[in-house]
């Protein structure tokens, strides 16, 4: 049976689909695509899809083996909900997409990617000042390389995320590195 399709061309029952038919059609430049999907497993497991927004310029799939390190992280956090690492489809997206609404209607899990060097705060805040702008989710995972604590910049743009913007951002509790039990 063929998947629905509403006027976006995005499958209504199978939206990992339409969205991977629409980065084949509108990647693949000369330039950076605006979206990139990773995925692994087989194509019969039903794979949660994470959107994820503010990663830095590079390689599409080495910016998103960042977040799939992110997940492994937590998951050996003790964090359960997140399963198997490698089951996710992790999509890059950029803030400025002209689908940032359509993709923040038909998508339930989206997170925002943030650096940890001076301007991070920045770029940041930038980037969920666009996805406001734009239509885009108003609640976001941040994830990062690994902050030990969330006191200062996540507590921070957290705060500023949610008095501003009216965004809220989920923080997950990390473990320092070396601490076991």
């Amino acid at each position: 049976m063929a998947a629905l399709e509403d006027q976006d061309g995005f499958g209504l029952l199978d939206q990992a689909a339409g969205l991977r038919r629409w980065a084949e059609q509108h990647g693949g430049g000369a330039g950076e695509a605006p979206v990139a999907a990773l995925s692994s497993g087989t194509p019969e497991e039903p794979r949660p899809t994470l959107m994820v927004v503010g990663l830095p310029p590079g390689a599409q799939r080495q910016r998103l083996e960042r977040v799939r390190r992110t997940l492994q992280r937590w998951q050996a956090n003790g964090h359960a909900w997140v399963g198997d690492p490698s089951r996710w489809q992790l999509v890059a997206l950029e803030e400025s997409s002209p689908h940032l609404h359509t993709l923040a209607c038909q998508q339930s899990r989206w997170a925002l990617w943030v650096e940890g060097d001076p301007d991070s705060f920045r770029r940041a805040y930038q980037c969920l000042r666009r996805l406001r702008e734009g239509g885009g989710p108003t609640r976001l995972l941040v994830m990062h390389p690994g902050f030990a604590s969330h006191a200062g910049l996540l507590d921070n743009l957290r705060q500023a995320a949610r008095t501003f913007l009216e965004i809220e951002l989920l923080l997950l509790a990390e473990r320092p590195r070396g601490h076991e039990g």
